[in-house]
């Protein structure tokens, strides 16, 4: 969090984590298309030739007013492909809050778990908490046939407690719902 009192701004920090191919760009799309220019910026992305995110893809979105500052929501996701671990931590430093995207697919479990796993142990490095950050779970892909269940991706990952959201976030179905409740979270964070 940046506080810019004299703009009248408080700047906020928003991670979109998970495994390669979960569906985080594709979220962050969604929230493009869905907010409109006039409180959200253009979405940056850097991919690689096979449409995969290199570094991170990047929007800033203004909603509301906190303490009477207009908060500034820059959403971040970052590379999902586990050789750019340097790179997933680098993107985590400062974030006020993460969305853990999960690849709902039965195949895609270990990636999930692995990835997990980084998180929390990123996390813990920058000696922080899932207590003092505000951590959501998006079970993504839903409407695949080898689906689980949300509260199965949710027990897989050992992530019991964490709000669980699922989604379809090719269509839309759940995007801003997770947006929602991550603002909502980190906003009560503030009033702590």
């Amino acid at each position: 969090m940046v506080i810019k009192e004299l703009l009248g701004e408080i700047h906020l920090k928003i991670v979109y984590f998970g495994p390669g191919l979960s569906g985080k760009t594709t979220n962050l799309e969604k929230i493009h298309r869905g907010i409109g220019p006039a409180h959200c910026s253009g979405l940056t992305t850097i991919k690689t030739r096979e449409d995969r995110t290199l570094f991170f893809d990047f929007i800033q979105i203004k909603i509301g007013k906190i303490y009477g500052l207009t908060p500034k929501f820059n959403i971040y996701t970052v590379p999902g492909q586990s050789y750019y671990k340097a790179t997933r931590k680098l993107v985590l430093v400062g974030a006020d809050g993460i969305v853990f995207v999960a690849d709902s697919q039965a195949n895609r479990m270990q990636d999930n778990i692995d990835s997990f796993n980084d998180l929390k142990r990123y996390i813990k490095e920058m000696g922080k908490s899932f207590e003092t950050l505000s951590v959501i779970l998006q079970s993504n892909k839903q409407d695949l046939e080898s689906a689980l269940k949300p509260e199965i991706v949710q027990k897989k990952l050992s992530a019991n407690g964490l709000p669980n959201f699922p989604a379809i976030a090719i269509q839309g179905k759940g995007v801003f719902e997770t947006l929602r409740e991550i603002v909502v979270r980190i906003g009560k964070k503030l009033e702590t």
